[in-house]
């Protein structure tokens, strides 16, 4: 009679185990529908930017300094597996009137919302077959784009910036590949910076990885430091209008939980409607020490896409 008493508690330990593993699990839809912005909404934190949320940054520009946080796009940068980026030239014209006039234009082939500093959109992820405010896939994409989450839907965004410098806190040049950012670093680089996040925000995270963009594509692109499944939920809790940083997925990659696949693209776009940044260019905000400053994007019109390639600017 001892086996099957033996049986049963190592089954319930291994039971116990295994749901110790997962670090995270996505709630119901009943859990998280409808948005806090509404049953039906389509645009989640980017409901922050109001004229007051504009005059806000604006206050914050002093110097009138312009920092550039977009990557130039072209074929040597890195890319995601599977997706492309090809330019063409193309001569288009040379006319016979006497001012000689020629015209050049190019063809892109790139996954437009997906390449490049990129704005991730509402429709870019899901829990299953449901998005955002539970919007589902199989009702709202077509093969020209989704009808509803659309990246059209964002449109200009002007913000107070906020750079949380973790390679500083650290004192490193850049983080360690496998380093899972964590809510008491956010912390305390945020107390270090006399910073506190305020709601509508755009929140940057500096970890240094940018300083391999264009030098190491190969270990930009294996993998990353970057927050985890806790430090996204605490950073959700703070309300802010996007999460961004110098890596590809915002979040550490691979997770160090095997059992889940980058959860805080979940807990960000489609928990919380909090769109991301990624792949941004950090490294003269972080030199300058420049913490605290006006934030300025729009994606491009991409009717029905995921994402966009985006160019964001930082004023002082």
């Amino acid at each position: 009679m001892l086996l099957p008493k033996l049986f049963v508690i190592c089954t319930a330990f291994l039971a116990s185990t295994a749901l110790r593993a997962q670090t995270w699990q996505p709630p119901a839809d009943a859990q998280r529908c409808p948005s806090k912005w509404g049953a039906g909404d389509q645009r989640g934190a980017g409901n922050h930017m109001k004229p007051a949320t504009v005059l806000r940054a604006a206050r914050l520009i002093r110097t009138g300094e312009a920092i550039e946080l977009g990557r130039v796009l072209s074929a040597s940068m890195p890319l995601s597996a599977g997706r492309s980026f090809s330019l063409n030239t193309k001569r288009t014209t040379m006319v016979a009137e006497s001012n000689r006039r020629g015209s050049n234009e190019e063809l892109i082939v790139a996954e437009m919302g997906q390449v490049g500093t990129q704005f991730d959109g509402f429709s870019h992820q899901t829990v299953g077959n449901s998005m955002y405010n539970c919007f589902k896939v199989d009702e709202v994409s077509t093969r020209n784009g989704f009808t509803k989450l659309g990246i059209e839907n964002v449109g200009f965004l002007m913000t107070r910036g906020v750079l949380i410098d973790v390679a500083a806190l650290k004192s490193v040049a850049m983080l360690p590949d496998t380093y899972e950012i964590t809510v008491a670093d956010l912390q305390a680089a945020l107390k270090r910076q006399s910073l506190t996040i305020e709601p509508g925000d755009a929140v940057f995270i500096h970890t240094g990885w940018g300083k391999l963009w264009g030098v190491d594509n190969a270990r930009y692109s294996k993998g990353n430091p970057g927050i985890g499944a806790p430090a996204a939920e605490w950073l959700a809790r703070q309300d802010p209008m996007l999460v961004g940083s110098d890596v590809a997925p915002v979040e550490i990659s691979p997770n160090p939980d095997k059992q889940i696949s980058l959860p805080v693209h979940q807990i960000m776009l489609v928990v919380n409607g909090i769109h991301l940044l990624e792949n941004m260019k950090l490294d003269e905000l972080a030199a300058k020490q420049v913490s605290e400053f006006a934030f300025i994007l729009e994606p491009l019109k991409l009717q029905g896409a995921t994402g966009s390639t985006v160019a964001p600017v930082a004023v002082r």
